[in-house]
Protein backbone atom coordinates (compact mmCIF):
# COMPACT_ATOMS: atom_id res chain seq x y z
CA UNK A 1 0.00 0.00 0.00
CA UNK A 2 2.30 2.70 -1.26
CA UNK A 3 -0.14 5.53 -0.50
CA UNK A 4 -1.00 4.47 3.06
CA UNK A 5 0.28 6.95 5.66
CA UNK A 6 0.79 4.28 8.32
CA UNK A 7 2.55 1.93 5.89
CA UNK A 8 4.95 4.79 5.13
CA UNK A 9 5.56 5.36 8.85
CA UNK A 10 6.16 1.63 9.37
CA UNK A 11 8.63 1.65 6.47
CA UNK A 12 10.48 4.66 7.87
CA UNK A 13 9.52 6.84 4.91
CA UNK A 14 7.68 9.33 7.15
CA UNK A 15 9.19 10.30 10.51
CA UNK A 16 7.34 9.53 13.72
CA UNK A 17 8.14 9.39 17.42
CA UNK A 18 8.50 5.62 17.64
CA UNK A 19 8.03 4.13 21.12
CA UNK A 20 8.20 0.45 20.11
CA UNK A 21 8.85 -1.54 16.96
CA UNK A 22 9.67 -5.04 15.89
CA UNK A 23 9.10 -7.21 12.83
CA UNK A 24 5.30 -7.31 13.37
CA UNK A 25 4.22 -3.93 14.74
CA UNK A 26 5.17 -0.29 15.14
CA UNK A 27 3.95 1.97 17.96
CA UNK A 28 4.31 5.73 17.78
CA UNK A 29 2.98 8.91 19.37
CA UNK A 30 -0.18 10.35 17.81
CA UNK A 31 0.42 13.79 16.26
CA UNK A 32 -3.00 14.98 17.52
CA UNK A 33 -3.12 13.49 21.04
CA UNK A 34 -6.47 13.14 22.78
CA UNK A 35 -4.84 12.39 26.15
CA UNK A 36 -1.49 13.08 27.82
CA UNK A 37 -0.40 9.69 26.48
CA UNK A 38 -1.73 8.82 23.03
CA UNK A 39 0.14 6.10 21.17
CA UNK A 40 -0.93 4.32 18.00
CA UNK A 41 -0.08 0.64 17.63
CA UNK A 42 -0.16 -0.59 14.03
CA UNK A 43 0.65 -3.87 12.34
CA UNK A 44 3.31 -3.70 9.64
CA UNK A 45 0.89 -5.74 7.53
CA UNK A 46 -1.61 -3.47 5.78
CA UNK A 47 -5.11 -4.29 7.02
CA UNK A 48 -7.56 -1.45 6.23
CA UNK A 49 -10.20 -2.04 8.95
CA UNK A 50 -11.28 -4.54 11.59
CA UNK A 51 -13.68 -5.88 8.96
CA UNK A 52 -10.69 -6.92 6.86
CA UNK A 53 -9.18 -9.21 9.49
CA UNK A 54 -8.74 -12.87 8.51
CA UNK A 55 -8.38 -15.91 10.74
CA UNK A 56 -4.64 -15.72 10.13
CA UNK A 57 -4.64 -12.27 11.82
CA UNK A 58 -5.89 -13.54 15.20
CA UNK A 59 -2.41 -13.88 16.65
CA UNK A 60 -1.37 -10.48 15.30
CA UNK A 61 -4.32 -8.73 16.93
CA UNK A 62 -3.59 -10.43 20.25
CA UNK A 63 0.08 -9.49 19.90
CA UNK A 64 -0.88 -5.83 19.39
CA UNK A 65 -2.64 -5.94 22.78
CA UNK A 66 0.44 -7.49 24.40
CA UNK A 67 2.50 -4.65 22.95
CA UNK A 68 0.06 -2.20 24.57
CA UNK A 69 0.64 -3.95 27.91
CA UNK A 70 4.39 -3.77 27.41
CA UNK A 71 4.30 -0.04 26.62
CA UNK A 72 2.00 0.66 29.59
CA UNK A 73 4.43 -1.09 31.92
CA UNK A 74 7.51 0.49 30.39
CA UNK A 75 6.03 3.99 30.57
CA UNK A 76 4.69 3.39 34.11
CA UNK A 77 0.98 4.03 33.54
CA UNK A 78 -0.23 0.43 33.73
CA UNK A 79 -1.03 0.70 37.44
CA UNK A 80 -3.33 3.70 36.98
CA UNK A 81 -4.99 2.21 33.90
CA UNK A 82 -5.38 3.03 30.26
CA UNK A 83 -7.86 2.76 27.41
CA UNK A 84 -7.51 0.88 24.14
CA UNK A 85 -9.68 2.00 21.22
CA UNK A 86 -10.08 0.65 17.69
CA UNK A 87 -12.34 2.57 15.33
CA UNK A 88 -13.87 0.92 12.26
CA UNK A 89 -14.81 3.09 9.28
CA UNK A 90 -15.73 6.76 9.00
CA UNK A 91 -18.82 6.84 11.21
CA UNK A 92 -16.79 5.44 14.09
CA UNK A 93 -14.01 7.98 13.59
CA UNK A 94 -11.45 5.99 11.61
CA UNK A 95 -9.37 8.54 9.71
CA UNK A 96 -6.51 6.36 8.43
CA UNK A 97 -7.54 3.11 6.81
CA UNK A 98 -4.82 0.94 8.29
CA UNK A 99 -5.85 -1.04 11.36
CA UNK A 100 -4.59 0.59 14.55
CA UNK A 101 -5.14 0.63 18.28
CA UNK A 102 -5.19 3.91 20.17
CA UNK A 103 -3.46 3.54 23.54
CA UNK A 104 -4.68 6.40 25.76
CA UNK A 105 -3.58 7.20 29.30
CA UNK A 106 -2.68 9.97 31.71
CA UNK A 107 -6.16 11.28 32.51
CA UNK A 108 -9.59 10.09 33.63
CA UNK A 109 -11.84 8.74 30.88
CA UNK A 110 -15.61 8.97 30.98
CA UNK A 111 -18.18 6.42 29.95
CA UNK A 112 -19.77 6.13 27.52
CA UNK A 113 -17.03 7.35 25.18
CA UNK A 114 -17.77 9.62 22.24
Amino acid sequence: MSECLFCKIAAGEIPAKIVFEDERVVAFEDIEPQAPVHILIIPRKHIPTVLDLDEEDQELLGYMHLVANHIAGEKSFAENGFRLVTNCKESAGQLVFHLHIHLLAGREFGWPPG
